[in-house]
């Protein structure tokens, strides 16, 4: 109830726990806190907040327009949704070293587990696109170093984000993740590796925690989570994943309804009412404060004085009749 009773110290140090572990730690991106209580549910080990994910909530391309306060006002919303840690995609760190730094206070303010920069040049583009360009290794390193600096919580994971694969090619972007360890970064994020010989060449040159992207439509091969913990990779992120689910769903309803005048047909596909306030922990409000969640229907109010359940055990939203089931019935 009122989002996640764990503490962002918490969350933080099961975090580092995890990534010290040995095993896979799977984080789904989720466009909402909502989607963030179901990836908890469902079982995962953590969420991934995806810039490119923001942006395109937000009806813009993934080229570096959303700011600092988006970001991390976004991010926090859905961090403060869930107990698990959750990884904050900060692009190039919004400017100069003196901006990464800042943005890491913002980061840890908001109550997120990490973060990731990146060494593409400002404005930046989606990592698996054609056109990319990444900044002198020194201008990265400045970066980091002004991350690090800047960092309270020594349990705030701060990880470094290689473009160079796709630039430079596969070499040199090792050296670069191995200078990016060496001034400080916790973790790195090789972008757009072609394969499976490409992460396994990663996880033996570089000694920190990786993580491995498995986007759609990329440039990387989709690997089983299986596969990517045999290569001995910490964290894998799916960062568009729920997203693309979502609007190819609202994309197709639409079309429906359009066509037939009526949603009536989509209803055996949509999330029922009883299972959303499932997921919301609707019982929890109404049991909560039964001088604040009890209420009367008068005439005035548009119906007759029946009176809601006593004690707030009933689960129901105002709008729903006294005896608990709306008008569509429990399963709505």
């Amino acid at each position: 109830m009122l989002g996640s009773t764990t503490s962002a110290t918490d969350k933080r140090a099961a975090f580092r726990a995890g990534l010290a572990s040995g095993r896979l730690l799977r984080m789904p991106g989720a466009f909402s806190p909502l989607v963030a209580r179901l990836i908890e549910e469902i079982g995962f080990d953590g969420v991934y907040v995806s810039g490119a994910v923001l942006s395109a909530d937000l009806a813009l391309p993934d080229i570096g327009l959303t700011t600092l306060t988006e970001v991390t006002s976004r991010g926090g919303a859905i961090a403060g949704a869930t107990g698990l840690p959750s990884l904050l995609d900060t692009d190039t760190g919004f400017g100069e070293p003196l901006n990464a730094a800042r943005t890491v206070r913002a980061a840890e303010d908001a109550g997120l587990s990490g973060m990731h920069l990146e060494d593409q040049v400002n404005p930046k583009r989606c990592g698996h696109l054609d056109g990319k360009a990444v900044v002198d290794v020194q201008t990265m390193l400045g970066r980091i170093r002004a991350a690090v600096s800047a960092r309270r919580d020594p349990d705030f994971v701060l990880c470094a984000r290689t473009d160079a694969r796709g630039v430079e090619g596969l070499t040199p972007a090792i050296d670069r993740a191995k200078a990016y360890a060496d001034a400080g970064a916790d973790m790195i994020f090789a972008e757009a590796l072609a394969d499976e010989s490409e992460f396994e060449a990663f996880r033996a040159a570089v000694d920190v925690p990786l993580l491995a992207n498995m986007t759609e439509f990329g440039k990387s091969k989709l690997l089983s989570a299986a596969t990517l913990e045999s290569l001995g990779f910490n964290v894998v992120i799916y960062p568009v994943t729920t997203l693309r689910i979502a609007m190819g769903a609202v994309e197709a309803g639409l079309r429906t309804m359009a066509a037939e005048g009526t949603q009536e047909s989509l209803v055996p596909q949509m999330q029922t009412r009883g299972r959303l306030y499932e997921l919301l922990d609707y019982s929890a409000y109404a049991q909560f404060d039964t001088a604040i969640y009890d209420f009367s229907l008068t005439a005035a109010q548009g119906g007759s004085s029946a009176t809601a359940a006593q004690g707030g055990s009933s689960g129901t939203a105002a709008g729903d009749d006294a005896g608990g089931r709306d008008e569509e019935g429990a399963q709505r």
